[in-house]
């Protein structure tokens, strides 16, 4: 009986090593095409930065949402994979304030919103953003428009960063109507639904499995292999030291308070990166009754500790949110340093990232690798290039993505 080469490599078993976001995507793309799937998570839970912390505060890593205009949603919601998820009510909108020239506003400035109508296209990749914004809005406005992305790429300095890769940010963010969306119950609830589904698909999910660089090569031997872990952990997996790129550093705080009439519903810095969210405005399960769940992110320039982003956001609290420290039912602090997705500096795109292909049959996915896309799009992206790599035995040219929507690119 003869059979046709496509065939043949469907038939071949993928092995995935890491349960987040990527890697629960590109074991549900093979397993779609009926390739066998074996996925390995060395945590005890899948689901890698878009766990949910377990009750009574449902905390993600930092705060999420899901943009409803990107390739992510259009594809879980395909696959009725969302669920149930809530945009931002009218009442939270009007209580978004800006912290501007050491005081809460209720708008961020004109010139900020103008520049935001301009598509990322209009930017040039090898000039900084500040530079570039600067000759639309002059300096003062440019420096509020490179902080008010500060939710989008947790660099302490996004100004710095290339005008294309910010602008691409600035216009997604500012979009109206607004594109945030949210999971209710938090990324778990997305997480358990992926996993189902992937299980539904066969796929082999083992969690608890934390497999080596000799466990590696002896996987590649029998078949492709996809790596969907951070960048940090697909380095000493590989023994490739090549395996870097920019990334953010910032503190992170969550806070349970008890209810107060008119609190804020974000409290967005423009005199330097800062964001503060109130996610049971739009999402009331995530704390329990008479509660409500504060996050925010504050990124750090090299050398400063946790604490100086700590005071900062208790500063902004402080204005967005009066009597806060005595409403306190439930505090945590944390530090994301390296875990929060590719930059792009001035001179570089997604192309030069770390690529896809590491040939011999092993491909990369993540947040951090060649794909397009924002926040967690780059993961989604770069899982269906390395499932789709992996599947036709890498016969397309390194880099080519061009069967993706890189209209965000």
């Amino acid at each position: 009986m003869s059979t046709d080469n496509t065939t043949t490599r469907t038939r071949t078993p993928l092995t995935v090593i890491g349960g987040g976001l990527a890697g629960l995507i590109a074991a549900i793309t093979a397993a779609e095409s009926g390739t066998p799937v074996h996925l390995h998570e060395s945590h005890h839970t899948l689901g890698g930065r878009a766990r949910t912390a377990t009750t009574p505060y449902r905390t993600n890593e930092g705060p999420h949402a899901l943009y409803s205009r990107g390739p992510l949603w259009t594809w879980l919601q395909q696959r009725d994979l969302i669920g149930p998820a809530a945009a931002v009510p009218l009442r939270a909108t009007l209580l978004t304030r800006f912290h501007r020239d050491g005081s809460l506003r209720r708008m961020p400035p004109l010139p900020v919103l103008r520049l935001g109508r301009k598509q990322a296209c209009a930017a040039p990749v090898d000039t900084d953003f500040h530079t570039w914004a600067t000759r639309h809005i002059g300096p003062r406005h440019a420096r509020f428009a490179a902080n008010a992305i500060g939710v989008a790429v947790f660099h302490h300095d996004p100004g710095t960063l290339s005008a294309r890769f910010v602008q691409e940010r600035l216009h997604r963010v500012l979009a109206t109507p607004p594109e945030a969306k949210y999971p209710v119950g938090g990324w778990t609830s997305v997480v358990g639904r992926l996993t189902a589904h992937a299980r539904s698909l066969g796929v082999r999910v083992e969690t608890g499995s934390r497999l080596t660089g000799s466990d590696l090569a002896e996987a590649a031997a029998h078949g492709p292999v996809i790596v969907a872990t951070s960048l940090a952990a697909a380095r000493h997996l590989l023994g490739d030291d090549s395996l870097a790129w920019e990334s953010g550093r910032s503190a992170l705080l969550d806070l349970g308070l008890r209810t107060r009439r008119n609190d804020s519903f974000i409290v967005s810095d423009l005199d330097s990166p800062g964001w503060i969210e109130r996610f049971t405005a739009q999402d009331p399960t995530l704390a329990p009754p008479g509660e409500q769940l504060i996050q925010a992110q504050l990124p750090l320039a090299p050398g400063e500790s946790r604490s100086v982003g700590t005071a900062r956001a208790e500063h902004l609290l402080d204005l967005g949110f009066p009597g806060w420290r005595s409403r306190v039912t439930h505090r945590a602090e944390a530090l994301a340093d390296g875990r929060t997705g590719a930059l792009d500096l001035p001179g570089t795109t997604w192309r030069d990232r770390p690529a896809i292909d590491r040939g011999n049959g092993v491909y990369l996915a993540g947040d951090q690798v060649a794909a397009p896309g924002m926040l967690a799009e780059v993961s989604f992206n770069s899982a269906l290039e390395a499932a789709s790599l992996a599947l036709r035995g890498g016969i397309l040219p390194d880099g080519d993505l061009a069967h993706l929507d890189l209209k965000s690119a």
